[in-house]
């Protein structure tokens, strides 16, 4: 059980040496994405987990890196699996990965991807730092929301967060407004709610 009574770090000095390594990834990361998928990609909760993540780290924030907690640890380690599965068995295991076997991409640009794996031990480390803040779950509900309603605007052909159709089914569930409130509700009480319980439980508090 993780010692609550440790002292925890805050702002920049929590990172001394991460904040400038994120910085220096998103300098490489956010030009070759935008460049070879397009700036609306950085609408995927995955990708914009990236920036606030370095944004958390350059801050030493812990509401930011609790909130990139719930969206990215489950998510990306379902990614890595989808991505093992693949290679080994030559099937998708739940999708998600397709792009990373496509041959019109450049192969750098691809293996970029592959933060996926990084990220979850990334932000388990940082929490372990800096403590899990317990505001993250509706913070990080609030902000999906939005980034769902605007991913269906802006792209919705792409179908982005599958604010147009769900993953399994492909359909959509009623009108623009409902459909990605529901696709709220299930991201939010099947992954960021039992991820919080998960987080509040094993990670220690911030300090005040």
């Amino acid at each position: 059980m993780t010692d609550r009574r440790a002292p925890r770090l805050s702002g920049p000095d929590a990172f001394p040496l991460a904040r400038r390594f994120a910085l220096a990834w998103l300098a490489v990361w956010v030009p070759a994405y935008a460049g070879g998928y397009g700036w609306a990609n950085f609408l995927h909760l995955c990708d914009l987990a990236v920036i606030l993540t370095c944004v958390g780290l350059w801050r030493g924030s812990p509401l930011l890196l609790s909130m990139q907690a719930l969206s990215s640890l489950v998510v990306d380690v379902f990614w890595d699996l989808d991505l093992a599965f693949r290679a080994v068995s030559g099937r998708h295991l739940v999708g998600g990965t397709e792009y990373m076997w496509e041959s019109r991409f450049p192969l750098a640009l691809r293996l970029l991807s592959l933060f996926h794996v990084v990220w979850p031990p990334l932000l388990w480390w940082a929490l372990r730092r800096v403590g899990y803040d317990r505001r993250a779950l509706l913070a990080q509900c609030l902000l999906a929301t939005v980034v769902l309603g605007v991913s269906r605007i802006v792209q919705p052909d792409a179908n982005i967060n599958f604010a147009v159709t769900d993953p399994f089914l492909r359909r959509a569930w009623g009108p623009a407004p409902v459909h990605v409130g529901l696709i709220a509700l299930v991201l939010a009480a099947v992954v960021y709610a039992p991820t919080h319980l998960l987080l509040r439980r094993v990670m220690p508090s911030p300090r005040r």
